[in-house]
């Protein structure tokens, strides 16, 4: 899409804004400069620039005092200084060809000629960012329609040194070459075609019927630059922004006359349930239009222009879905020289390395992120809205360990650890997202931390319980203490089924709130409730919106080792909340943050029938691809499957590839004609009746992969892991697997083999895992008797 672009001054401030509908924009800031008592400046750089560029040019903003005495012409110089190396990639047709390669030779049946064709790879985005900071803030006395724009801001480009453009805007320089008027309507002769506010001061007689004073405001409309335009506020409308006012309104902005106090009224009620609406939100606008469609069909055909008064009143941001990282910084904060980073989605955090013509801001080679494209497109071009965060509550302690287990009906175990993690969220904020950031779950560095003035303290909790402990009923104390201070919850899943299996009891535990439920095809995917419980690609649809955040499964895929995930989790949680991480295997940086104390946590390290977890047994085995090509070496594994077939156990035989479920089906069934053998994996349609087939013991032995490493309880079932050497699996998943085994209370020493023809680090970390998880059992007096010493 494209956007107007304007630089706005009050007293000695400027601003750089877009606007979706730039009569808004022009009634807004004649309202507040008059009730806050200053004079004030606004001009026009483009009326319709396409979204990525302008938001460069508001994030890049820096307001100098001799802006003031500006012309129109230093002002373009200045704009075509900030967009310099984005026309020179868009002149030099650099990625024509993969635009032909894509089929986008041609968009929407009108050919783009060679001033449209080229790349945007490689921008960069000067300065820091501004849109997470809500203006404007500092017109306590400017209500409009009721609704005043909040807080003290002090201004944010005050942050930000001036650039070197002093020469290019002193000689208002003109960049040779460029036909600027399909790209931001500044051009100064041979108007490429008619600007929508070129409008000269002839033929405005009928101006004067109205009551407007055209006179006195006109000098400032020139200087042979065509669609700009400048406007002393308080002084008499120039003929440009008069036009501006009249004009026939756009798709999606308000039909009738904004000057109309009933009309600003209506604006200012809509503007607010849009807020509403998209409160904690993260949405592109086509995600918007079918969000208001379905909620709020009332809000739907003209939300662009109540959109707009709430960015200018500070409850909504307004941003590009993809935009340009800043240049990477050397020592001391120096720049690096040579290109900035790629841009990327500012949904998920990835780099946005497609690019296609685009009919809808007129560049050849707009971004797009791939990475969330299930999600729906984000593109530079792409509107994404945020609305402001409230500030996190604190959740409430428990009184003690009994007392907590008591209410829940938890163990020792489980008591002590929810009354720890209760105690953690009653602390004040740590100082920003428990995400971390850039590096997903782990913890900003301390020195960063120290340069940014912020508290160092974590703001994140691991609750590091072994498999079959009760995860899930841990959490229930610190969701309550959360809900019951009024505010939001999220938990979150790597899978839908664990989503489907959660609900019911989450909603018969907390039968008085409402609870959201969030995966592909949700029927509930626009709904707001208290507690959310959602697939962890569904976070990326919110920003800022909840006061706790519980990543369950944090190992496991896909949220391990995906920036894309962790990103989204940050920004689901507001800056001064809090996360608990759940995991029986966390990954090995959490782990040395453990050892090292610098992270909040509580180990479960027994059951919740209080016996010790069966520890591995290792067996010396050939490789399974070898043993396929001569059976008879099988020869040990028999031995050892026969032992758990007479003791009547499930048996879970996990491979590392799914080529070798089915020829070892086939000899295992040859050597264990007595019992059903059946293998399975993700690529099985019919794996789901498998499992239940298992499950009820119509299968007793089941080949399979990974895929049921997790989430599947068995009772009576030994775990045998094949090639258990292999570079497949790690720590975390070989005690992921063992964790099958044991997990019933008539049952609890069910047995783990681990067949190898090496004995791999792997290995060893899984079997010390287990083991150092009994010490700490036996050593707080959690089990029932005492591991063996196997």
């Amino acid at each position: 899409m494209r956007v107007a672009v304007y630089a706005i001054r009050q007293g000695q401030r400027w601003r750089m804004k877009i606007s979706l509908d730039l009569r808004i924009d022009i009634v807004w800031w004649e309202y507040v400069c008059r009730n806050a008592g200053v004079n004030g400046t606004m001009v026009l750089l483009s009326n319709e620039m396409p979204l990525g560029w302008a938001c460069k040019v508001a994030k890049g903003f820096v307001g100098t005092s001799d802006m003031a005495r500006w012309k129109l012409q230093q002002w373009k110089g200045w704009l075509e200084a900030e967009l310099r190396e984005e026309m020179e990639r868009e002149q030099t047709g650099g990625d024509r060809s993969h635009a032909e390669k894509n089929g986008w030779t041609s968009v929407d049946g009108e050919r783009h000629d060679a001033r449209t064709k080229g790349s945007l790879r490689g921008m960069k985005a000067r300065g820091r960012g501004v849109w997470n900071s809500f203006e404007p803030k500092d017109h306590d006395g400017a209500a409009w329609g009721g609704l005043k724009s909040k807080g003290n801001d002090r201004s944010i480009q005050d942050e930000f040194k001036a650039k070197g453009h002093d020469r290019a805007v002193r000689g208002g320089l003109r960049t040779k070459g460029y036909d600027w008027a399909s790209k931001v309507g500044i051009k100064s002769k041979g108007n490429y075609r008619a600007v929508r506010n070129g409008l000269t001061p002839k033929g405005n007689e009928g101006l004067a019927r109205d009551g407007i004073n055209t006179k006195g405001n006109d000098r400032k409309v020139g200087d042979g630059c065509s669609g700009m335009w400048r406007w002393e506020l308080g002084e008499p409308l120039p003929p440009a922004v008069w036009q501006e006012l009249m004009r026939q309104p756009e798709e999606e902005q308000w039909a009738g006359d904004v000057r109309d106090p009933a009309v600003l009224r209506v604006l200012a009620e809509q503007a607010a349930q849009l807020v509403d609406r998209l409160h904690g939100r993260s949405l592109l606008a086509a995600e918007v239009d079918s969000l208001l469609s379905d909620r709020a069909p009332g809000l739907a055909d003209a939300w662009h222009s109540a959109a707009q008064l709430a960015y200018l009143q500070g409850q909504l941001a307004l941003d590009a879905g993809v935009a340009a990282a800043g240049p990477r910084k050397g020592p001391r904060g120096a720049l690096r020289a040579g290109r900035g980073q790629a841009p990327r989605c500012r949904r998920c955090g990835s780099e946005a390395t497609g690019r296609t013509a685009c009919a809808a801001c007129g560049l050849a080679a707009c971004a797009y992120c791939e990475a969330c494209l299930a999600l729906g497109r984000s593109r530079a071009c792409s509107l994404l809205l945020r609305t402001a965060a409230d500030p996190a509550v604190r959740g409430t302690a428990g009184e003690s360990t009994a007392a907590v287990a008591g209410r829940w009906g938890l163990s020792a175990a489980q008591g002590d650890a929810a009354w720890a993690a209760l105690g953690f969220l009653a602390e004040p904020p740590g100082g920003g997202s428990a995400a971390g950031g850039r590096t997903g779950w782990m913890r900003p560095k301390r020195s960063a931390a120290r340069r940014s003035g912020t508290s160092i303290a974590p703001s994140r909790f691991l609750l590091w319980a072994v498999t079959g402990a009760g995860k899930t009923e841990m959490i229930f104390p610190l969701l309550d203490s959360v809900l019951a201070v009024g505010g939001r919850v999220l938990v979150a899943t790597p899978r839908r089924d664990v989503v489907l299996e959660l609900a019911p009891r989450l909603a018969k535990a907390f039968s008085g709130v409402r609870i959201v439920t969030l995966y592909g095809g949700s029927a509930e995917r626009w709904e707001s409730g208290a507690l959310t419980l959602a697939t962890t690609h569904q976070l990326m649809r919110f920003y800022h919106a909840f006061d706790l955040v519980v990543i369950d499964e944090l190992d496991a895929f896909p949220y391990h080792n995906d920036p894309m995930l962790a990103y989204a989790a940050q920004h689901a949680c507001k800056t001064d909340g809090k996360f608990v991480y759940l995991s029986a295997t966390p990954p090995r940086p959490l782990q040395r943050e453990v050892s090292r104390g610098t992270l909040p946590h509580a180990k479960v390290p027994v059951r919740y029938h209080g016996h010790p977890l069966p520890v591995p047994k290792r067996i010396a085995m050939r490789s399974v691809e070898t043993c396929l090509r001569q059976p008879k070496l099988l020869g040990p594994l028999a031995a050892e499957l026969r032992r758990s077939i007479d003791r009547g156990a499930q048996i879970f035989l996990f491979v590392s590839r799914i080529r070798h479920i089915g020829p070892l089906v086939e000899i295992l069934r040859r050597q264990f004609k007595d019992i059903s053998v059946e293998g399975t994996s993700s690529e099985d349609s019919g794996r789901g009746e498998k499992v239940m087939a298992f499950r009820k013991k119509d299968i007793r032995l089941l080949v399979t992969t990974t895929i049921l490493e997790r989430g599947v309880t068995v009772p009576r079932s030994d775990v045998y892991i094949l090639d258990a050497d292999s570079s497949l699996f790690d720590e975390a998943s070989l005690v992921q697997m063992a964790g099958r085994a044991g997990r019933s209370s008539e049952d609890p020493a069910g047995r783990v083999i681990f067949a190898s023809s090496q004995w791999t680090l792997s290995q060893k970390l899984a079997v010390n895992q287990i083991k150092a998880m009994n010490r700490i059992a036996g050593k707080h007096g959690y089990l029932k008797e005492q591991p063996s010493k196997s």
